[in-house]
């Protein structure tokens, strides 16, 4: 329909139907919520990534000590941090 190409009207017009959908009242709340998700997103990869370098690096133990980890929706943001146990790793090798 569009030929493969999206330009500023297209743009526009999506953005419009965006508002009459959800209303300009609620827009900032979702982009808040999205936000929230992004920040929780990249600290679990980055926290993976972390325990994944650990794990090679000990990969001569086969014993881990469980660590708790405190996961925080946003910086600063005590009221909904919550402390989470790691899973250990029961398999034998």
């Amino acid at each position: 329909m569009f030929g493969g190409k999206i330009g500023a009207p297209e743009i526009i017009l999506i953005l419009v139907v965006v508002i009459l959908l959800f209303g300009a009242k609620k827009l900032p709340d979702m982009a808040r919520s999205l936000g929230k998700s992004a920040r929780i997103l990249k600290s679990e990869a980055k926290a993976m990534k972390e325990e994944s370098n650990a794990s090679t690096q000990a990969s001569g133990s086969n014993e881990q000590s469980a660590a708790q980890r405190t996961i925080q929706a946003a910086p600063g943001d005590v009221a909904s941090s919550r402390p989470v146990n790691e899973p250990t790793d029961t398999t034998q090798r």
